[in-house]
């Protein structure tokens, strides 16, 4: 399918632009028709109708009536096709093309703003926006902006990173922090480690708000979202807490006052339960026990079991898929069939102990006891063939023991007592390409870490990230906050001053020409009478001087 705004047999024009996908050519000659039709006003005043098999109207000068008959094939334009159609091709872009859409006529602006890519846009980098804690709401945003509106402050939210930060730190813990989980659509922040208790506390204030009762293992994983909290430890067990109806803060974990059917475990892994994971409709468990198994959250029964070779360190699940870390090897699952998918042999030098996912489904990254963090390509298109990364980052000297991903920011945590920050936005949205593929990835996108938060001084055991914190707990038993929610407006308020202080300095310069200008002669005048007045001076005492020597010689 081709639409074209050019005669057949002419040239391609300077000013074109042309939207392609799989096939699919859309080519509008903005200047050539414009001017030839004399359309150009009316391509500028359109009015988006409510019509969804409608077109887009345009206004037309009535003197243009004559020559419709001869012209009307070369005064087509992109935005006469129906607005059906144009929803369509829109879907075919990127978020920066549809914003530059947008701008180009009111009836784009209206089409392109409302229109439901955004939704998707926003939903596959960071999920469904978070609700007010109670019953689920219909489909659509919390707070009634348009999803557009959402999309463009949480990707200028995402720059917070790099500002100023403040941190907190929670005690509470007797040993180690083995695993820390932030719920930031709650507020909450849960951390377990060697002394066997599970923790909750309040992101906001830093305060303790619940603990559970000894389970008598380290609690190796949390796992965590409004409706279920699952911790797995050293005992093979996943011990679960459903959401309290009512309660201000989710979940009781300690049990105390309320019903016993809240609370219950999880039985099936032979061996310590390293990692956890959740969806809608699963929870994923990893174990020394070499599997992954795979539950349902609605009968709360094992449906299915993924062997290793290797104790199984880490997981990750996107869509249909579960990632895996077990040994050296990193692995994919696939949850329709039960097949693995891909398996990435020697992804490290050394056991690999963590692994992240993102929003695009062919990304894998691992953390390993090089030290380093390897980005891999698992779409169906690598089988099991031996997969070489395709970019590598050793910001560390020590393991890397766990990953966390929030668009568009990758933060890792090591035993070198180092937490790395890196910027995926160059690799994840590489330019001039809608469909992206691993093995096309420019090398100057690859930059090294954009930030490093160090100075713990202990081994760091697991690190989250969410909205504007990042939290982290190791072997001081201390759980650290970096909040970086006013990082934004402290930059907006130096850029302020710094604009103040140039405009003082500008009018005081422009102050400084005018009086110069205006009182330059009277400037000469009164500095030449300053000379005079100190040669007159010096005469004076050199008279003076002369007589009392004569005196004196009489």
């Amino acid at each position: 399918m081709a639409f074209d705004s050019i005669k057949a047999g002419d040239a391609s024009p300077k000013y074109s632009s042309s939207i392609c996908n799989k096939g699919t050519l859309i080519e509008a000659n903005t200047f050539a028709h414009c001017g030839k039709a004399k359309s150009w006003n009316s391509f500028n005043r359109l009015n988006y109708q409510e019509s969804s098999h409608g077109s887009l109207p345009r206004v037309t000068d009535p003197k243009e009536n004559g020559e419709a008959g001869n012209d009307a094939a070369d005064s087509m334009c992109f935005t006469d096709l129906p607005a059906a159609l144009v929803c369509e091709i829109l879907a075919r872009l990127d978020p920066k093309g549809l914003g530059i859409v947008s701008c180009v006529s009111t009836g784009l602006q209206t089409l392109a703003t409302d229109h439901h890519g955004w939704k998707k846009f926003y939903c596959e980098r960071w999920g469904l926006p978070s609700v007010p804690i109670g019953p689920l709401v219909p489909s659509g945003t919390p707070d009634g902006r348009s999803w557009k509106t959402l999309f463009v402050d949480r990707e200028f939210q995402s720059k917070s990173f790099m500002g100023r930060f403040s941190v907190d730190i929670l005690r509470g813990h007797d040993e180690d922090v083995r695993t820390v989980f932030l719920l930031a659509s709650a507020n909450l922040i849960f951390t377990g480690g060697h002394d066997s208790v599970v923790r909750m506390w309040d992101m906001e204030e830093g305060l303790l708000i619940d603990e559970s009762r000894p389970f008598g293992c380290t609690i190796r994983a949390i796992a965590a979202d409004s409706r279920l909290l699952i911790t797995g430890g050293s005992k093979a067990f996943i011990q679960c807490w459903r959401a309290t109806e009512g309660a201000s803060h989710l979940f009781h974990i300690s049990g105390i006052g309320t019903n016993q059917n809240s609370e219950f475990r999880l039985w099936g892994h032979e061996g310590p339960v390293t990692c956890l994971a959740l969806d809608s409709a699963r929870i994923y468990s990893g174990s020394w026990d070499m599997t992954v198994r795979v539950w349902d959250r609605a009968q709360m029964n094992c449906v299915q079991k993924f062997m290793h070779a290797d104790w199984v360190m880490a997981l990750a699940p996107h869509g249909n898929t579960v990632a895996s870390t077990a040994g050296k090897d990193a692995y994919v699952w696939d949850l329709g069939s039960g097949e693995l998918t891909t398996i990435i042999s020697s992804a490290h030098v050394g056991n690999a102990y963590s692994v992240a996912r993102t929003h695009l489904a062919d990304v894998l990254f691992t953390g390993g006891e090089d030290g380093a963090i390897r980005l891999f390509d698992v779409s169906e298109m690598s089988g099991n063939e031996n997969i070489k990364p395709a970019a590598t980052w050793v910001p560390h000297t020590g393991p890397v023991h766990s990953l966390a991903f929030e668009y568009p920011w990758l933060v890792s945590a090591s035993s070198d007592g180092r937490i790395a920050l890196i910027d995926l936005r160059k690799i994840l949205t590489p330019p001039n390409s809608r469909q992206f593929r691993v093995k096309t990835i420019d090398p100057s996108a690859i930059e090294p870490p954009q930030r490093m938060l160090h100075g713990f001084g202990c081994y760091l055991f697991s690190v989250d990230i969410g909205a504007d914190r990042i939290i982290c707990g190791g072997e001081d038993g201390a759980v650290r906050v970096w909040n970086f929610s006013e990082a934004l407006e402290i930059e907006k308020r130096a850029l302020a001053l710094k604009s103040l202080r140039q405009e003082n300095r500008m009018r005081r310069k422009k102050a400084q020409v005018e009086m110069n200008a205006n009182g330059r002669r009277a400037d000469q005048c009164s500095v030449a009478m300053k000379r005079n007045q100190l040669k007159g001076d010096k005469s004076a005492t050199w008279q003076i001087k002369r007589s009392i020597n004569d005196k004196v010689k009489s």
